[in-house]
């Protein structure tokens, strides 16, 4: 990969790009929502037939660059006809065999859609497992995979100046901050990681993001940031011969210990109030919780930290193996395949791993931590978490602050999102259940009482809780003080988890 593609150049591929009309929902449309589904499970076989005889640019370009099929030197030249083939070959997106454009890298498109507006990128890295046809080299610049998605989409989205990109591999946190950030300096231990990041930068007409090459925090120690991004190498890999270490995934340490030394080291370049968000993996073991793993690594800390830490799901010590022998593309049934997986076993049973987690880590400089949230959340999400992770921060701090009498005097609305289930037994009257479920956020589903429901029944913006705590403790005969204070706690959980909103 050029370390620095011509200007000149990227701007021509962009100019044809646009031209041919390549973008995602073009390409959907192209083949179809079938083959759409094939190509996400690495089958392109599908894809391929419907693209094949075809000469119109789009489908030119989408063989050429979404599935890293060649092309002739003529029909490359004609559907990219400013850039054309030879262009491809000075960016080392291609090179020319014979009378074949045979590419070397891909360039996908990419919707994009958060509080900036409405847009699209085309997003440049290496050629993926179904175009390599086998195991990946351990140089792999990885595109945009579900792991990038979510944490393009965990991103915060409220303004700030300067974003830190930790491990930017191809570059797509680093576009998605600068939609929201002045300035973003982007880091990876890769070279080629870089190039990519900066072509993709120019691809898409995106100025202000800076490259710096080195390890977590060592491009920038002295410095300090508004936000931290990063989707780091966090897949835990045995560290003995045999077993491929890809850089766009293994960090280089053994078990978790790439994620620890992120959370303990991240407060160092956090300007105070600033907020780091990653993705992570954590180990259980026989004798220690994951999540309280991690809760080690924040207070060991040498800097304050606030911290939101959500588990999204848990494998165990096989299926957590087999997933990442996979990933490296070694199919089962393979020759390689079995040695791998055993290396992943015997690895975990070193150590006595019974699980590993996964999930979202949010870390926040506080002089004086005041969130301490470590859980676990499944289900279905519905859209992109960062504003209601921007949303909860905020409350968090509001609600630090806020003692129980200012609370009895607040004003709530419920959210727009909230609705409430009630399940009876047939022919008897009270509910045997009363749900709350969010609609947005999380998707959280709580079990409530009748008092917590109706007070979040009542909350329309318009009485103090005082009120309406009073008023529920009279309706259900109960003491106005105990029921004061057995709800007012549960309200904060609620005006954090964005089940409530505060008024004013």
């Amino acid at each position: 990969m050029n370390a620095h593609p011509h200007p000149a150049h990227c701007d021509a591929l962009a100019t044809d790009l646009a031209a041919a009309g390549y973008r995602a929902d073009a390409v959907r449309e192209l083949w179809g929502p079938m083959v759409d589904r094939a190509v996400g499970h690495g089958l392109t076989g599908p894809a391929r037939r419907v693209l094949d005889g075809r000469d119109d640019p789009l489908a030119v370009v989408t063989g050429l660059l979404f599935l890293g099929v060649p092309a002739s030197i003529a029909a490359v030249d004609a559907a990219l006809p400013t850039v054309r083939a030879e262009g491809l070959v000075q960016l080392d997106l291609a090179h020319v065999d014979g009378g074949l454009v045979v590419p070397d890298a891909l360039v996908r498109p990419q919707d994009v859609s958060d509080a900036a507006g409405e847009g699209h990128w085309w997003v440049a890295s290496d050629l993926d497992e179904a175009a390599v046809g086998g195991p990946l080299p351990t140089g792999h610049v990885l595109g945009v995979g579900g792991a990038s998605l979510t944490l393009a989409g965990l991103q915060l989205t409220s303004r700030t100046e300067r974003v830190l990109d930790v491990g930017t591999g191809c570059g797509i946190q680093a576009l998605r901050a600068r939609r929201t950030a002045d300035t973003v300096v982007a880091t990876d231990i890769s070279e080629r990681a870089l190039a990519f990041t900066r072509l993709n930068a120019r691809l898409n007409g995106v100025t202000g993001i800076e490259t710096r090459g080195g390890s977590l925090f060592e491009p920038v120690a002295g410095e300090e940031f508004d936000r931290v991004v990063s989707n780091p190498p966090f897949v835990i890999t045995p560290r003995v011969d045999g077993v491929p270490a890809y850089e766009y995934r293994d960090g280089g340490m053994a078990g978790d210990d790439l994620v620890a030394s992120f959370v303990r080291g991240v407060g160092a370049v956090l300007a105070p109030g600033g907020v780091a968000q990653l993705l992570g993996n954590w180990e259980y073991r026989a004798d220690e919780d994951g999540l309280d793993r991690v809760r080690t690594w924040v207070a060991e800390s040498p800097v304050p930290l606030d911290a939101w830490i959500i588990e999204r799901e848990q494998l165990d010590p096989l299926a957590y193996a087999e997933l990442w022998v996979r990933d490296g593309g070694t199919a089962p049934g393979s020759p390689a395949y079995a040695p791998l997986v055993q290396a992943w076993l015997d690895d975990f049973a070193e150590r006595g791993v019974t699980a590993v987690g996964f999930g979202y880590l949010v870390l926040r400089r506080a002089d004086e931590p005041t969130l301490a949230r470590y859980e676990r959340v499944g289900g279905a999400i519905a859209g992109a978490l960062g504003p209601h992770i921007d949303t909860a921060l905020a409350t968090s701090t509001v609600l630090s602050s806020m003692t129980d009498d200012e609370l009895d005097a607040a004003i709530l609305r419920v959210a727009a999102d909230v609705t409430e289930a009630r399940h009876h037994l047939p022919g008897v009257e009270a509910p045997q259940v009363i749900e709350l479920r969010q609609g947005g956020g999380f998707g959280r589903i709580l079990d409530v009482d009748p008092a917590l429901a109706a007070l979040v029944g009542a909350c329309d913006g318009d009485l103090p809780v005082g009120v309406l705590v009073a008023a529920i403790a009279d309706l259900l005969e109960a003491d106005a003080a105990a029921l004061r204070a057995d709800l007012l706690p549960r309200v904060r959980e609620l005006l954090f988890t964005g089940f409530l909103q505060l008024v004013g």
